[in-house]
């Protein structure tokens, strides 16, 4: 049996897959806040006393708290049981449960960006790498018609054309996900550069650095 862990976005969302792709259970709420609370009692509830046999978690992009809830349970879960566990993207997931032909995929980012990616193929692919942008420029680097995800409406207004639709990632889509794409390293996902820059020392002997 495979566990998926899904707490990048405002979704709280668990989810017991079977060996041949049968989903056999799940729990998923909307909670914006509150995934450190709500997550492993979730879990929990769903085992109901099943010992899964691995491990699936988001790593991101997404919220920062919400990524590190997520990935603490699963290390520790995976340390506890001594089971395998790997990672996906929260942006892959969104499109391989939508199952477009193309489309791109878009999440609020930090300081009024937006994580964006492209997907499509068979099997699903990324088609272009991840990148936080401003809205503008957001909309300027998407082809597809269709965007999917909690940012595809404001994308879609700054680009002025296509078709989105709302969505989030939930953990019971993780059947969908071909190989590749869920046997990521099961670290964070930040896509964007960390805010605060490491304070280097000069040739003089003083100090620079900023925070952006």
């Amino acid at each position: 049996m495979l566990l998926v862990i899904d707490s990048a976005t405002a979704a709280c969302s668990v989810a017991l897959i079977g060996e041949d792709g049968t989903p056999l259970g799940e729990r998923h709420e909307i909670v914006e806040r509150g995934h450190a609370e709500r997550l492993v009692p979730m879990i929990a509830d769903l085992l109901g006393g099943r010992r899964p046999t691995s491990i699936l978690v988001d790593c991101g992009p997404g919220s920062f708290t919400g990524v590190r809830v997520g990935l603490a349970a699963a290390h520790g879960l995976a340390i506890g049981w001594g089971v395998p566990l790997a990672g996906f993207s929260s942006l892959a997931l969104i499109a391989a449960a939508e199952g477009a032909a193309e489309a791109a995929v878009a999440l609020p980012g930090g300081h009024g960006e937006i994580f964006v990616q492209s997907y499509g193929g068979d099997p699903l692919r990324a088609l272009d790498d991840l990148r936080s942008l401003a809205p503008g420029a957001a909309a300027a680097s998407v082809g597809a018609a269709l965007v999917l995800g909690p940012a595809a409406e404001a994308l879609v207004a700054a680009r002025g054309s296509g078709r989105w639709v709302d969505a989030l990632p939930r953990a019971a889509d993780a059947w969908a996900l071909p190989a590749p794409l869920r046997s990521l390293p099961p670290r964070p996902i930040y896509g964007r550069a960390p805010d605060a820059k490491p304070v280097q020392s000069d040739a003089a002997g003083g100090v620079e650095g900023a925070m952006t």
